[in-house]
């Protein structure tokens, strides 16, 4: 038995060292000539003793704190809104979309709100947004500083300074990226109504371009992230694997997980209004995890590059050879 035993041991251990120098030799591309293996040796104790979820959880925590003010911004920022009518077709959407019972309570503040131009509750609206964004990139960062693999820090000075940089060009990322994604299928149905596309071809080529486009923006956007954040910015290139991998992740977990909603939850029949807040919350936790996973990435290619892997220790060395 104990023969057996150790006949199937050496055969684990000698199909083991086959798939790690199988392993040693790939390299892929954007891994700067290091090995797949000793990358995925400082990828795995990241993702396992990272603690992932715990960053994760406090970036999207942070975020949807800034949600209210940002909500509170834009509501008061409607009455500046200089197109006619704009307002009253803004309350009868409104009323559509909100329970009648809870309509109802808050019917005179949303009016007040989007009818009354309040120059004071916009500025106090826009400073409380600016502060927990910030605070929100600032935790994004703790988090990349957070990585098992890193053990620099930045001043608060620092930090806030790169975390206020951060938002605004986040912000005018997002907002293009949107623009994109409403106007272009605006402009892209204002020319069909005009004749100005001949054939269907065309149209999908315009629709691809457009999601090409807002593609390429989240990708800045990660790469912004993942370059200005750390620590030790001179470790990271500002196009890197860890940008493609959480681009890809957050395009393809955006669409599974609003398919999984629209198709299979049950959240609003168990938590009624608030099973929204609850899935936004997920859909951000998930997302942050999305972003530590990539940079965790970028710092095992990093200390791959600079550190050095000790080949695992082959256990037939410590079985006799004869039983």
């Amino acid at each position: 038995m104990k023969i057996i035993q150790q006949h199937h041991i050496r055969k684990y251990i000698t199909w083991r060292d086959r798939f790690v120098e199988v392993l040693r030799k790939i390299v892929l591309p954007g891994f700067e000539g290091v090995p797949l293996y000793d990358v995925l040796v400082f990828f795995i104790n990241g993702l396992f003793k990272g603690s992932i979820s715990v960053r994760a959880a406090a970036i999207a925590f942070s975020f949807f704190l800034a949600i209210f003010p940002f909500i509170l911004f834009i509501f008061t920022l409607i009455p500046y809104i200089p197109i006619a009518n704009f307002q009253t077709s803004l309350l009868d959407l409104f009323a559509e979309i909100i329970p009648p019972d809870t309509y109802v309570m808050v019917e005179k503040t949303i009016f007040e709100i989007v009818t009354k131009q309040n120059s004071g509750l916009l500025s106090l609206s826009f400073l409380l947004t600016f502060i927990f964004s910030t605070n929100g990139i600032s935790a994004i960062i703790d988090g990349f500083n957070g990585s098992w693999h890193i053990t620099e820090t930045k001043t608060w000075i620092q930090q806030r300074l790169i975390a206020i940089f951060l938002m605004v060009v986040l912000s005018f990322l997002v907002v293009l990226a949107i623009a994109l994604i409403t106007m272009g299928s605006t402009f892209i149905d204002w020319m069909i109504l005009k004749r100005l596309v001949a054939s269907d071809f065309t149209v999908i080529l315009l629709e691809i371009i457009q999601w090409i486009i807002t593609l390429a923006l989240t990708f800045f956007s990660v790469s912004f992230l993942y370059y200005f954040g750390p620590a030790r910015r001179k470790e990271y290139h500002f196009f890197s694997p860890g940008s493609i991998l959480s681009t890809a992740l957050l395009i393809l977990g955006t669409l599974g997980f609003n398919y999984y909603i629209t198709n299979f939850s049950n959240y609003n029949a168990l938590y009624g209004s608030i099973g929204t807040l609850i899935i936004f919350l997920i859909w951000l936790f998930f997302n942050a995890f999305i972003l530590m996973i990539g940079f965790e990435l970028n710092v095992s290619i990093a200390k791959a590059k600079s550190g050095s892997i000790h080949p695992i220790n082959s256990l037939t060395h410590s079985l006799p050879e004869n039983e």
